[in-house]
């Protein structure tokens, strides 16, 4: 196959694989009756070291500092975040996952893990490697494309 059939069929794929994660996205979050970025802004909190401000947030999810605010307002209201005074300074709010409400929110993709191990299970080293470095190089595009259009 031809490099120019190659990328148009990457293309392709790169779009059923988007729209199939956003779907997934939407039912997980309707599992759990949240809004589908509340989902993510919850999952980036939970992986990215933190405790973060609503500004930082702003910053890791791409919304507007007002939209981060409504977002954490949500999160605080449904349970899954608190907000507290910084000790070391009392003029900022940092915003922190609640664990009990990040178990309830894991055991879900715990049920769907087993799906996802297998398909990895038969991938060489090299080849997760290759998949680990495309993941990286996306979300950076992705973050860069979202400033973009937000700019």
């Amino acid at each position: 196959m031809a490099r120019t059939d190659t990328l148009a069929e990457l293309e392709t794929e790169s779009r059923r694989y988007l729209a199939a994660y956003v779907l997934f996205n939407q039912a997980v979050a309707d599992k759990l009756g949240m809004h589908p970025t509340d989902l993510q802004c919850l999952n980036l909190i939970t992986i990215e070291a933190g405790p973060f401000t609503t500004g930082q947030i702003a910053e890791l999810t791409g919304l507007t500092s007002g939209s981060a605010s409504r977002l954490v307002d949500r999160l605080v209201k449904a349970g899954y975040v608190t907000r507290e005074r910084d000790t070391q300074d009392r003029r900022r709010v940092l915003v922190q996952p609640v664990a009990t409400a990040i178990r309830r929110v894991s055991a879900v993709w715990d049920e769907l893990g087993n799906g996802w191990a297998d398909i990895f299970a038969d991938y060489t080293d090299a080849e997760l490697a290759v998949l680990v470095r495309h993941m990286r190089r996306t979300t950076q595009l992705s973050r860069a494309q979202v400033q973009q259009l937000r700019g």
